[in-house]
């Protein structure tokens, strides 16, 4: 009773209160999604999706009382090992999961399906955080380097093998919590710079690319000599590696790729291209968020939305609905929601006692970060369609569980923060 007394006190409810708004705000959207002016059912149907995401709502209360009963330091002491069952269960998935869309990334429980690759988020940024705690990151060796890298792609690895590449291009997020811990500004700025040059690429004429670079380059040099002589090697590797990345691009996206992936690249270059075919998704997607207006349509009087124009709108598309409904003002109002969120972790996050809190919270950070960015660029095309959901939002048992779990993990260790007093 005393323990129960002192962590509703402690507990961050700014955080707390956010998080129940936006999901409640998520399944409002939801039920616009998929409500039907000429077939109305009630919201907390079982046929629908509102329904079933009440469903998981509740449950996730649930899941919330669990996390916080738990003793903190359970998820410091067993990191490794529910790093490890994530492991074990994402292969698994791979044997037992029925191919759905071409991917093998959904367990069925009876009526139930859930996606593993959810939980490998959290079960990550545990075992990471727990790595890190043990180690300093500006003074690793190349041994300590191998294992934070391997702990950090081995379930990526698993979760491409499944055929859900959006799902492991979220593992890029840890390196943010890694920058924060002192790792090397360079990785972010040649992972950057990389990003960067793979779409300049895609959009401009090879040759230019090369004359820009050669001569942008050559000026700094001139400006700067004595890093020239300092660093040549180095410099020169850099520039090989970005010539020969400009002409190995479209070997890549045409043979490596498979048609899917390559598709959602074109969707992102050029969607007017094949607006029916490949950019169906983002153009239908751009006009149902640009029809939306400063004030939106109203809830539940959205049209692209009510009559299937954009596929999946209650989960991957869920920000379309917001945009077409309730217009400029309301995507402002979801999109400052996500902001305060983040900087309520990052606040939290700070204020750790310990270097496996800070981390973890880092890492819960980079997550939501990357979803929330990505979700919402792909929807108004400025990122690919890779499938992620945006957290809080979208429709999903899967999708919801983790990043509650995610959060109120966090707030666990935030509560009990004056308990640690190692750093």
């Amino acid at each position: 009773m005393i323990r129960s007394s002192k962590l509703r006190q402690s507990l961050d409810w700014p955080t707390v209160f956010i998080y129940f708004l936006m999901v409640g705000l998520g399944w409002l959207n939801v039920y616009a999604a998929v409500y039907s002016p000429d077939n109305v059912i009630n919201i907390f149907s079982w046929d629908i999706n509102s329904g079933k995401q009440l469903a998981w709502i509740g449950t996730s209360v649930i899941l919330i009382i669990v996390v916080l009963v738990i003793d903190y330091k359970a998820y410091d002491s067993l990191a490794y090992i529910i790093y490890g069952a994530m492991i074990l269960l994402l292969l698994a998935t791979l044997i037992l999961a029925n191919p759905i869309k071409g991917s093998r990334s959904w367990l069925e429980l009876g009526a139930v399906r859930l996606q593993p690759a959810e939980f490998a988020k959290f079960a990550t940024a545990l075992a990471v955080s727990k790595f890190l705690s043990s180690v300093n990151l500006r003074q690793q060796n190349w041994q300590d380097h191998a294992k934070l890298v391997a702990l950090t792609l081995l379930p990526p690895f698993i979760i491409l093998l499944q055929n859900e590449t959006g799902s492991a291009l979220v593992f890029g997020a840890f390196l943010l919590a890694y920058f924060r811990e002192g790792m090397s500004p360079l990785i972010l700025i040649v992972g950057t710079v990389a990003v960067a040059l793979f779409i300049s690429t895609l959009l401009f004429p090879k040759l230019y690319l090369v004359i820009v670079i050669t001569v942008g380059l050559g000026l700094w040099l001139w400006a700067n000599q004595r890093i020239l002589m300092r660093k040549w090697p180095l410099i020169l590797m850099i520039y090989g590696a970005s010539i020969g990345m400009i002409f190995s691009v479209d070997f890549f996206v045409n043979n490596v790729l498979q048609e899917h992936q390559q598709n959602r690249i074109k969707a992102l270059i050029s969607p007017e291209a094949d607006p029916r075919g490949f950019g169906w998704n983002v153009t239908q997607s751009k006009i149902a968020i640009g029809s939306g207006g400063f004030m939106g349509k109203g809830f539940l009087e959205g049209t692209q939305t009510k009559f299937d124009f954009v596929p999946e709108q209650s989960t991957d598309f869920i920000f379309c609905t917001i945009g077409e409904e309730h217009g400029w003002v309301g995507s402002v109002i979801v999109i400052g929601l996500f902001v305060l969120l983040l900087t309520r972790i990052v606040k939290i996050a700070e204020r750790q006692k310990s270097v496996f809190g800070r981390t973890y919270g880092y890492c819960v950070a980079s997550i939501i970060f990357f979803h929330f960015l990505v979700n919402i660029g792909m929807t108004i095309g400025l990122a690919p369609v890779v499938g992620i959901p945006l957290p809080f939002f979208s429709y999903g048992g899967s999708s919801l569980w983790s990043f509650t779990t995610l959060l109120f993990i966090l707030l666990a260790l935030d509560a009990n923060r004056k308990q640690d007093l190692t750093r």
